[in-house]
């Protein structure tokens, strides 16, 4: 419940019931909130005793946790591979695709990595080939409008 208070925070908060409360109704006061928490908590385990009855035996083994919904995506769907998703997750390599996908736009053979075929394939589309390529030590045309 307090997992994210430190020791400062702690203190801090010990001084502060000190000062507000003082010395010596301070321990009637936590016995007070201790008694309050213990009911609250009684009372929730009542009532989900009560919805676990009412529900009958086919959601007997049902957690309210899984109300939540990551808690049901990550109980139903990952944890319970019947559907094959790691082995289709596993097999499924992005970079590699991406990589199929960009050298068939360039017109590059997908075995060899040395570059485009220049002009593209005579069965390439006219937006896919690459016309008016400089030569490797030529600066590209300046363009105005793209800067």
């Amino acid at each position: 419940m307090f997992n994210d208070i430190g020791a400062l925070e702690l203190v801090a908060l010990v001084v502060l019931a000190v000062l507000v409360f003082g010395p010596d109704k301070l321990p009637k006061m936590i016995q007070d909130v201790s008694r309050f928490i213990r009911k609250v908590r009684d009372f929730s385990e009542n009532a989900k005793a009560d919805i676990r009855s009412e529900l009958g035996p086919d959601f007997k083994d049902f957690e309210f946790e899984d109300l939540n919904p990551k808690t049901f995506v990550r109980k139903r769907l990952l944890d319970n591979d019947d559907l094959g998703l790691k082995e289709i997750r596993n097999g499924f390599d992005l970079r590699k695709e991406m990589a199929e996908v960009a050298d068939a736009v360039h017109g590059r053979d997908g075995d060899t990595a040395a570059g485009p075929v220049p002009g593209g394939s005579p069965d390439t589309p006219d937006l896919l080939r690459k016309r008016d390529r400089p030569a490797p030590n030529e600066r590209p045309p300046f363009d105005s409008d793209a800067t």
